[in-house]
């Protein structure tokens, strides 16, 4: 069984990157168009390569002290040797992710804005070709790093099961960590560039989004790579894999063997499967609506959905045994709540329906109105996810068996987690589509294509606007089953060590330590937004000014007859976007520790209860409150409330520029922080245990 087990998931790992692979040749396969297009884009991919190149730098020195603090605990057997060299490669898999979607995007944006001026399916397909790529490389290396890990501790080291997962957890604690300076360091430098750009060029100067006298164009071109899209590849893989793990984690604690461990991995191969099948269903045709895009789009989302509902049936029943197959609903539980998040999130996002054509309308009455109507769409958003991921918590709780052993419940809980992300090969491929199809508008604007080119890839970026709001709830709910997960793994984490069963016993909420504990998990979020918030305000002050200085100093840029300084833009959003991301990260790994060492091990458990549910309702309202906002604005251009230009149009880019943080930095941001600080409890669970105050 194991050894099986290993094989298929080692080789679903090896489909996956040949497939991303395999697409990314066919993209490369067609023109990027005329010299001006290619040198936009060769503009566009120098200023992303360069961003990453001093982020990995940053990184690096963090993972290198990470590593010996690790390798110090494991010298005094507070963890296992293997654990610093997992964190290693979680941190590495996860860069890498972003690091191959970036490369991709970057070679695609002016592909896709040449095919649309072939046609609108023609753009589309380059475009999700392209998202495609990134989608198959997160879960390629995701499989990759974990089937590696489970041979190597299996089969080289030969631990026992409850060893293995005690290990691999740490890797996940890696990708965190890296996919928090990711999201947070690209959130603040796409926009630092978004906001610098739109308030002096649209607002300020009154000329086109993406017009090539902006001097933050570029940078805002580069933003939307290095945030958007390498960003949510380091997010995303560690989503992947902290959903996996933890259902492992969890398999061990509740049946004490190697079957538990094996079915959520091979949930996830299976779903690689079905995801694949899935891309061959996405197309449209000439003049599609909204709707007829996002049903594109649905197509093959929801293909894949139903086949491994299907096929997960039968995988339950001959790996735990047929008298556990009622789990299978655990997992259904999740793939339903994924669907069920994204429909949320498109009907409070797209223009498609009332709650954004409202907002649009609310710009009639000026910029105070459209920030407040935005606001309560945000906050309003959130209810369904909230109904929704209880619903599936309680479902997939008592299907397996929660009433009996609450050990299997939790890790039904996992499942529908795992179950949710299992097609998120072809789930974030339609979220990587956005930005690509977001910077072939850009390019199409810069290189004075024809009209209908523009009207097309507008077309293309409104549906990616609504996709990637989309990605991002469910992105925030798996977050949200796999921090739960999370959670019972920390719990039981303490059990194991010595000690652990007293210094874990009162888990009321009469009890000080946990109440306290959760008071300041509940607050995390909020300061952790304002410290994202605040960095991007920062940084987009910076830009802003440059901005005006160039347009006041440089004679006939406005005329058309002087170029821009892009350079100078690109590197001030690379500066400050690099020196903000690192406090919230820091808050991020420390405090779970100072928590722990103070309140001990109950406390801890408190914060990450606050944590979770704050953190989930917090990044729930931020990413669709952005999200409405920007597709509000994209209404008014299509032609409404007096279209571009007009007072409404103004005061629609003031809402999308407040939205832009929201939706892109602190938003998806703190699904990360929320699993970052479950991962960081397991790993300094010892510590704490031994060496806790109370």
């Amino acid at each position: 069984m194991d050894i099986l087990v290993a094989i298929l998931t080692l080789s679903a790992a090896v489909i996956a990157i040949l497939f991303a692979v395999f697409t990314a040749r066919s993209v490369m396969k067609f023109s990027e168009g005329n010299d001006l297009m290619k040198k936009i884009s060769a503009s566009i991919r120098k200023g992303a390569n360069a961003y990453l190149k001093r982020q990995y730098v940053i990184v690096g020195i963090f993972f290198a002290v990470m590593f010996v603090l690790l390798s110090v605990m494991a010298l005094f057997e507070l963890l296992t040797p293997y654990v610093p060299f997992a964190f290693l490669t979680g941190g590495f898999f996860s860069a890498f992710s972003g690091f191959i979607g970036m490369k991709i995007a970057t070679a695609s944006n002016a592909r896709t804005a040449n095919a649309c001026q072939e046609g609108l399916n023609r753009g589309l397909r380059v475009a999700f070709r392209a998202g495609s790529v990134m989608g198959f490389t997160v879960v390629g290396l995701g499989l990759l790093d974990i089937s590696v890990w489970f041979i190597l501790l299996k089969f080289v080291f030969g631990l026992k099961p409850a060893d293995i997962t005690g290990a691999m957890l740490t890797f996940g604690m890696g990708a965190s960590s890296m996919a928090l300076f990711a999201r947070v360091g690209g959130g603040i430098f796409t926009k630092a560039a978004d906001v610098g750009a739109d308030l002096v060029g649209k607002v300020e100067a009154g000329i086109p989004e993406d017009d090539p006298r902006n001097p933050a164009v570029i940078a805002d071109n580069v933003g939307d790579n290095v945030g958007d899209v390498a960003g949510m590849g380091a997010d995303l893989y560690e989503s992947y894999v902290g959903s996996v793990i933890s259902a492992m984690a969890l398999g061990v604690a509740a049946f004490h063997n190697i079957q538990s461990m094996a079915l959520p991995m091979l949930i996830a191969a299976l779903g690689v499967v079905c995801s694949i099948i899935g891309t061959f269903f996405v197309s449209t045709k000439e003049g599609a609506t909204q709707k007829q895009l996002l049903r594109a789009l649905s197509r093959g989302t929801n293909f894949s959905a139903i086949v491994i509902a299907v096929a997960a049936f039968p995988l339950v029943w001959f790996i735990l045994g047929k008298e556990n197959w009622p789990m299978y609903f655990a997992i259904l539980a999740g793939l339903v709540a994924g669907v069920l998040i994204g429909q949320s999130t498109e009907y409070f996002t797209s223009d498609s329906y009332k709650p954004t054509r409202n907002l649009a309308a609310t710009s009639e009455t000026g910029t105070a109105t459209i920030i407040i109507g935005g606001l309560s769409v945000g906050m309003l958003s959130t209810l369904l996810p909230i109904v929704i991921v209880s619903v599936c918590v309680l479902v997939a709780y008592f299907v397996s068996g929660g009433a009996d052993s609450a050990s299997q419940g939790l890790y039904g809980i996992a499942l529908a987690a795992v179950g949710m992300l299992s097609t998120l090969g072809i789930t974030l491929a339609t979220d990587a589509y956005g930005p690509i199809a977001d910077n072939a508008g850009g390019i199409a604007e810069m290189a004075g294509l024809d009209k209908k080119v523009r009207e097309r890839t507008d077309a293309l970026d409104s549906l990616g606007n609504t996709t990637a709001a989309t990605g991002k709830g469910f992105a925030i709910g798996s977050a949200a089953l796999t921090a739960l997960a999370l959670m019972a793994s920390y719990i039981d984490k303490v059990q194991t060590i010595d000690g652990g069963k007293a210094a874990i016993a009162n888990l009321s909420i009469t009890n000080p330590t946990v109440l306290v504990g959760l008071f300041i998990g509940a607050c995390l979020p909020f300061v952790f937004a304002a410290l994202t918030m605040n960095s991007v305000g920062r940084a987009a002050q910076s830009v802003v000014k440059e901005v005006r200085r160039q347009f006041r100093e440089i004679v006939g840029l406005m005329d058309g007859k002087a170029e821009a300084d892009y350079a100078t833009c690109v590197d001030l959003c690379t500066k400050a976007s690099l020196r903000e991301m690192i406090l919230p990260t820091i808050v991020a790994v420390i405090v779970p520790i100072i928590v722990g060492m103070i309140l001990g091990c109950t406390g801890v458990v408190g914060m990450l209860a606050g944590a979770t549910a704050s953190g989930f309702l917090m990044a729930v309202f931020m990413s669709n409150s952005g999200g409405a906002w920007d597709n509000a604005k994209k209404y008014i251009e299509s032609g409404v409330h007096g279209g571009k230009g007009s007072e409404n149009h103004k005061a629609a880019v003031v809402g999308d520029t407040v939205g832009d943080p929201f939706k892109d930095t602190s938003g998806p941001s703190i699904n990360i922080l929320i699993k970052l600080l479950s991962m960081v409890s397991i790993v300094f669970a010892a510590l704490v245990v031994g060496f806790s105050i109370l």
